[in-house]
């Protein structure tokens, strides 16, 4: 279970005092999860989410929250914090930053149909409009910088093939430059364990906390290499269009968003091959990893260089 820091029923119904969402009926951790600590909260009002963050501080959170909280009033589908008797939605809980959220219905999908990728799609153009009139803003810690560097540190712990591979890859993408396209709100991280669909509708995007400002189209190419991908690794030209076709159903892609679109899905892939990576070969004591095979996306980028055709 993915509960790294226990809260005990007194201590918790004492702080929700400061709520205005009921008594404290039960509390009970959520096993998802690979950074916070979650909760069920169970009141006389209903049901919540309690969210204690283990690495991120306090004055970090604002730019997330009150991104949760503006994308729902928009009507995108995602958690919306609540605010406390001083207006804020975040505060210390057992040592840690906690804030409450609203609970969504609907469920993780670990193979989604082609309907289901498309509505996927069609809420991330959504929220991406949605986000144009978000005034915050916050550059990404994990972008081409990061990725060249952290990978650079790594190329004398792994096989040498692999490695090689890597190097390639950084190169290519060195040559690239995205300033040029539409930038915006992005998720940065929306991997099918980060939506909740209810059937063949998005019940609500969770797990914001890799939010950023960042080119729209590395998040299309993101949700795409995961959500399309098949169990052989290898992308589904079915889910692909069909997540391309909903999100372009609110937001058609620009003509050089469109010729960019192959170099980004490469860059997509090496974001989250290069950070597996730094988890399996670099694990910091006392934060939670994601250490899942780093090969995964190291094979997605490696097909993709091998394609021309990218479902557009």
């Amino acid at each position: 279970m993915s509960v790294y820091t226990s809260v005990g029923e007194a201590e918790l119904a004492a702080w929700l005092t400061r709520y205005s969402i009921g008594q404290l009926k039960s509390l009970k951790g959520i096993a998802a999860g690979i950074t916070n600590t979650n909760y069920f909260v169970d009141t006389t009002h209903g049901r919540y989410v309690l969210t204690l963050f283990e690495v991120l501080a306090l004055d970090e959170l604002p730019y997330y929250l009150e991104l949760m909280s503006h994308l729902a009033r928009h009507g995108v589908a995602c958690p919306a914090p609540i605010a406390d008797s001083t207006d804020s939605y975040a505060s210390l809980l057992a040592g840690k930053p906690a804030c409450v959220v609203t609970c969504l219905t609907g469920s993780e999908v670990g193979a989604p149909s082609a309907a289901q990728c498309q509505a996927v799609g069609e809420m991330l153009a959504a929220m991406h409009e949605a986000g144009n009139t978000f005034p915050k803003r916050m550059d990404n810690p994990r972008g081409p910088g990061w990725w060249s560097a952290t990978a650079a540190g790594l190329y004398g712990e792994m096989d040498a093939a692999d490695a090689a591979s890597l190097h390639e890859e950084v190169a290519f993408q060195e040559r690239y430059r995205f300033a040029h396209l539409p930038t915006g709100v992005v998720h940065a991280d929306l991997f099918r364990d980060n939506v909740l669909l209810d059937g063949e509708r998005v019940a609500g995007f969770i797990d914001f906390y890799y939010a950023c400002n960042d080119v729209l189209l590395y998040d299309v190419a993101i949700a795409l290499n995961d959500w399309a991908r098949g169990e052989d690794g290898l992308i589904d030209d079915d889910k692909a269009r069909a997540l391309l076709a909903g999100y372009q159903s609110v937001r058609p892609l620009t003509g050089d968003e469109r010729a960019a679109w192959p170099s980004m899905l490469r860059a997509a892939g090496l974001r989250f091959w290069v950070s597996r990576l730094l988890d399996l070969y670099r694990p910091q004591e006392g934060e939670m990893t994601y250490t899942k095979d780093p090969k995964v996306f190291q094979k997605v980028v490696e097909a993709h260089r091998a394609r021309s055709d990218f479902w557009l």
